[in-house]
C-alpha cells in the first residue's frame, strides 16, 4: 500500500496545488505527534492544519467546535470533498448520535466534530476511551481556543474543562487554533490545553479587506447608502449592539429593497436557525445581528462587514471584520461610531459584576479600540501593531486613501471644558452634552432660561462651531479621558484631572478632519467587477445554485467563486484540464466534472 502524503491529500482531496504560509509545517509537526498553538487570521486556512493530519494519522480525529452551525458547514464541505466526517451535537436524535458513535468505534470516520460541553461529559469520555483503545485517536483540534481565556473577549467556562484531554490522553497530539489572541491569551491557551507546544503565528494582515471608520450621524441612512452604492446584491453582515436595533435595521433594509434577515439571542431557536441557513445557502443575503452571530461562520463570499456600533475591543473587531472576504477577494470592513458608543461601552464595563482587574483590562482594550477609531494614520498599521506585527501603510484604508487633516482644537476644547465647569458651579450639579452645547452656541432654550445660564460668561462663545462639530470634539475628549460621562446621573459631563492640563494650556488637542474624496477602486475590485460581468461566470453561478439545491448544501460548498472564475477564464475542454483548476479535487471532479464540461461546451 502506498502511504499518502500531505501534498497528495491537499491535491487529490481539496484540489489545491500548494500550501499557504506555514500550513505544511504545522501538518508535519502534528502528524509526528507534537502539540501546536496556531494563530492564523480568519480565512487563512486553519482547518487544513488539522484536517489533513487527521487523514494521515491512524484513528479518528476529534475537533472541538463551539457552534452547531460551524460543525454542520464543515462536515458538509468535507463530505463533498470525499472525507469521512460527522458531528455529534444536540441537533441529532438519539439514534443518529448512536450511529455516529458506532462509526467512531469502528474506525469508519476520519473526523468528528463535537461541542466542548458534550465532549467533557461522562458518556463522551467513555466513547473517547473506547476509541483510543480500539482504532485510536488521531488528534484533538480545539477550534476558537481563545474561549479558554478568562481575560479574552469571548470567554466560555466549558473550554476550561478541556484540560481533561491533555491529562487523560497525553499521547494524542493537540492543536489549539484561533484567529485572535494577544500574548497573555496565547500563554493561557498553551498552559491550560497543551504540552510543550510549537507556536505558529501567521501574519494577522488581511490585505483584501479595506478598513473604513466614519463619524456616526444618521447611521441607518449611512449604512443604506453604503450598501446601495457599493454592495448591491452582495452578501454581508451588519453588527448592532442591541437586539431591538437588529430588528429595526433588518426591517429598514428589507423595506429599502435589500434582502436582510435578523439574528439575535432574543429570537426563538427555529427562527435563528432558519435565518442562518438562508444566509449561508443563498447569494446576496445580508444578516443583521448582534455578536451572538458569526463565530465560525464559514461563508467565503461575504463582501462586507458593517458595524453600526463600536465593538468593545480590537480583538472583537478583528474577529468580526475577518468574516468578510474569506475567499481572498476584495471586501469592506465599515463602521460608524459616535459619543454614545463610547459612553455605552464604558457603562457596560462599570456595571458588570466582574472584579476590578477585569474592569481595568476591559477599559484598556476599549481605549485601544477608541484609538483605532480616532486615528488619523493607517488603520492596518494600527491593527497589526496591536497584535505585535509591524507593517507599512497599506494605501487602501480610508486614512491612506483620503488622509485626514489635523486641526488644532485646543481653544475650542478649553471653551467646552470651561462651560462644563461654569454650568456645574453655577447650579450646583452637572449637565449632559445637549445643554452644554446649547449654552456654548448661545441657544435660548427653556432649560437655559430655567437655570439662568444665559448669564454665564461661556454663553454664546462657541457659535463658530456647529452642534455636530462640538459633539465630535466632546467625543474626542471623552475618548482621551479628559471628560467623563456619568451614566449613573443622567449622562452629565464631568471634568477629570486631565482637564486641568488643557485648561492651563499645558496640553494641546488635535482633531482629525476627513477630506472626502471620490472612491477609487483597487485593481482587485476592478477584476472582481469584470468577472461578475462575465456571462459565462454568471452561467456557472446559476448552475452551482441549482446543484447546491439538489444536494442540500450551500453554494460555496460546491465551489467557491474563485474556482468558478478560474473555470470561466480557462474554459477547460477535458477532465484533465478541469483537474488543474484550484479547488477541484478528485471527488468533486467525479461528481461535477461531466456536468461542467457539458455546460462549457454549450457556452453562455
Amino acid at each position: 500500500m502506498v502511504t499518502r502524503t500531505a501534498q497528495s491529500v491537499l491535491k487529490d482531496t481539496f484540489g489545491y496545488d500548494t500550501f499557504r504560509g506555514f500550513q505544511a509545517e504545522v501538518i508535519e509537526h502534528v502528524s509526528q505527534g507534537g502539540d501546536a498553538l496556531v494563530l492564523m487570521p480568519t480565512g487563512g486556512g486553519k482547518s487544513l492544519t488539522y484536517q489533513i493530519p487527521a487523514m494521515l494519522r491512524k484513528g479518528v480525529g476529534v475537533v472541538v467546535s463551539p457552534l452547531i452551525a460551524l460543525m454542520q458547514d464543515q462536515v458538509m464541505a468535507l463530505t463533498e470533498a470525499g472525507v469521512r466526517a460527522a458531528f455529534l451535537n444536540s441537533s441529532l436524535s438519539s439514534a443518529q448520535a448512536a450511529a455516529v458513535e458506532r462509526q467512531m468505534r469502528g474506525g469508519e470516520l476520519d473526523l468528528v466534530y463535537i461541542a466542548p460541553e458534550r465532549l467533557t461529559g461522562e458518556r463522551c469520555q467513555r466513547l473517547l476511551g473506547d476509541v483510543a483503545q480500539g482504532v485510536g485517536l488521531a488528534l484533538f483540534a480545539i477550534d476558537e481556543a481563545h474561549c479558554v481565556s478568562q481575560w479574552g473577549h469571548d470567554f466560555r467556562p466549558e473550554y476550561g474543562q478541556l484540560a481533561i484531554l491533555r491529562d487523560r490522553f497525553d499521547t494524542v497530539p493537540r492543536l489549539a487554533l484561533t484567529a485572535t489572541a494577544d500574548v497573555p491569551t496565547r500563554e493561557e491557551i498553551a498552559e491550560r490545553l497543551l504540552m510543550n507546544p510549537r507556536v505558529f503565528v501567521a501574519s494577522f494582515d488581511r490585505p483584501n479587506i479595506r478598513y473604513r471608520i466614519i463619524e456616526k450621524r444618521e447611521p441607518r441612512e449611512q449604512l443604506l447608502r453604503f450598501i446601495r452604492e457599493e454592495h448591491a446584491a452582495d452578501a454581508g453582515i451588519v453588527y448592532c449592539l442591541a437586539r431591538s436595533t437588529v430588528d429595526e435595521v433588518a426591517a429598514l433594509l428589507c423595506d429599502s429593497g435589500v434582502p436582510a434577515l435578523p439574528y439575535h439571542a432574543g429570537m426563538d431557536a427555529a427562527s435563528r436557525s432558519a435565518n442562518q441557513s438562508a444566509f449561508l445557502q443563498e447569494d446576496g443575503r445580508v444578516m443583521v445581528a448582534t455578536i451572538a452571530f458569526g463565530m465560525g461562520i464559514d461563508k467565503p463570499d461575504v463582501r462586507f462587514v458593517a458595524h453600526l456600533d463600536m465593538p468593545k475591543s480590537i480583538e472583537g473587531y478583528f474577529q468580526e471584520t475577518g468574516r468578510a472576504g474569506r475567499d481572498d477577494q476584495p471586501a469592506d470592513a465599515w463602521m460608524t461610531y459616535g459619543l454614545a458608543d463610547v459612553v455605552q461601552q464604558r457603562r457596560l464595563i462599570e456595571m458588570s459584576e466582574a472584579d476590578a482587574l477585569y474592569k481595568r483590562l476591559s477599559g484598556t482594550k476599549l481605549d485601544a479600540m477608541l484609538g483605532l477609531a480616532e486615528a488619523a494614520d493607517c488603520r492596518r498599521v494600527r491593527l497589526l501593531s496591536y497584535f505585535g506585527e509591524a507593517s507599512a501603510p497599506c494605501g487602501n484604508c480610508d486614512n491612506c486613501r483620503a488622509p485626514p487633516q489635523r486641526v488644532d482644537a485646543t481653544e475650542a476644547a478649553r471653551k467646552l471644558l470651561s462651560c462644563i465647569y461654569r454650568c456645574q458651579r453655577d447650579s450646583g450639579f452637572g449637565f449632559a452634552a445637549t445643554h452644554i452645547i446649547d449654552v456654548l452656541r448661545g441657544k435660548q432654550t427653556e432649560k437655559v432660561a430655567k437655570f439662568g445660564h444665559e448669564r454665564l460668561s461661556t454663553f454664546g462663545i462657541g457659535t463658530e462651531l456647529s452642534e455636530a462639530e462640538w459633539r465630535l470634539l466632546l467625543r474626542h475628549l471623552v475618548a482621551q479621558h479628559i471628560v467623563e460621562v456619568d451614566h449613573a446621573t443622567f449622562n452629565v459631563l464631568r471634568l477629570t484631572d486631565a482637564s486641568r492640563a488643557v485648561l492651563r494650556g499645558e496640553r494641546t488637542i488635535e482633531l482629525r478632519h476627513q477630506i472626502t474624496q471620490p472612491r477609487r477602486r483597487s485593481a482587485k475590485q476592478r477584476a472582481r467587477t469584470s468577472a461578475t460581468d462575465d456571462p459565462l461566470f454568471e452561467q456557472l453561478r446559476v448552475w452551482r445554485a441549482q446543484v447546491a439545491r439538489e444536494h442540500g448544501v450551500p453554494a460555496f460548498v460546491v465551489f467557491h467563486d474563485g474556482t468558478l472564475r478560474a473555470i470561466a477564464q480557462v474554459q477547460p475542454k477535458s477532465l484533465g484540464e478541469l483537474r488543474t483548476i484550484s479547488g477541484i479535487g478528485e471527488k468533486k471532479l467525479a461528481s461535477y466534472g461531466e456536468g461542467l464540461l457539458a455546460l462549457l461546451a454549450t457556452g453562455p
